[in-house]
């Protein structure tokens, strides 16, 4: 057998309730959808993508020379975008990466780490999680757009929620940070493709309705998800704060 080989895909939408056009935003002097683009295309080179549903997306990622194309509006989830795109460009990598356009500072290592993952055959999805400061507060923690992983001693996953995990039962709740070591979740994902067609295909399952997270659907179906750990920094750009915060940081750092 040959090498794996992968392809990067980036769902953009232009609709969001918190940040509507959040892609085409401006941050240092270019939108945050190129600077996406850009580093992934630095461990990716030409094998990357972005997949939207917007026509304003699609031609600002031309317009810098990056590759887009057109998906269906009515996706429920990014994943089922990165289905689309990868049948519509007739690839034939053995795994897409699913980059999230909202992620302006993913670093090339982050992404390199979740591909050394699929050197073990037996790793059909993999993600990505950075080890919680232990000197952190337990407000930043509890936040419940951070969400939380528990990983197992195989390095897959046991559980992801936007509740605090695992919960300490002795002691204050401000000293729960520095007294187990927690895991944020970052929202970067690979499968191999065969894989991905499968999973597109669940339905929505309880733990992910009640969460609102897509990767429980596939753990409710008996899937392993194995997490790659880097504790480099990111910004997502959920809100106009995010957005703000983003911009402060570009400041104080030469990115």
């Amino acid at each position: 057998m040959g090498a794996t080989t992968f392809i990067g895909i980036i769902p953009a939408r232009y609709a969001s309730t918190r940040f509507p056009g959040k892609p085409l935003a401006e941050l240092g002097g270019c939108t945050v959808i190129e600077r996406v683009y850009r580093r992934v295309a630095s461990v990716l080179g030409e094998n990357v993508a972005v997949a939207t549903d917007d026509d304003r997306i699609r031609l600002a990622v031309e317009a810098f020379g990056g590759k887009a194309l057109m998906t269906s509006a009515e996706h429920r989830s990014g994943t089922d975008r990165c289905l689309e795109a990868y049948r519509n460009l007739g690839s034939k990598a053995d795994v897409v990466i699913n980059i999230q356009g909202d992620e302006p500072f993913i670093a090339p290592e982050q992404i390199r780490a979740v591909m050394e993952c699929f050197g073990t055959p037996s790793t059909r999805i993999a993600t990505l999680a950075r080890p919680f400061a232990k000197e952190r507060t337990y407000d930043e923690l509890e936040n419940p757009n951070t969400p939380k992983v528990t990983i197992g001693r195989d390095g897959n996953a046991l559980l992801f929620s936007r509740s605090v995990i695992p919960y300490i039962r002795s002691g204050e709740r401000t000293g729960w940070p520095a007294a187990t070591q927690y895991y944020t979740h970052i929202g970067l994902y690979a499968y191999r493709a065969d894989t991905l067609a499968e999973i597109t295909t669940l339905p929505q399952s309880p733990l992910e309705l009640a969460e609102s997270l897509e990767q429980l659907r596939w753990l409710e179906n008996g899937y392993r998800i194995k997490v790659a750990l880097n504790d480099s920094p990111t910004i997502g750009i959920d809100t106009p704060a995010d957005l703000e915060a983003a911009r402060k940081y570009l400041e104080s750092h030469a990115i």
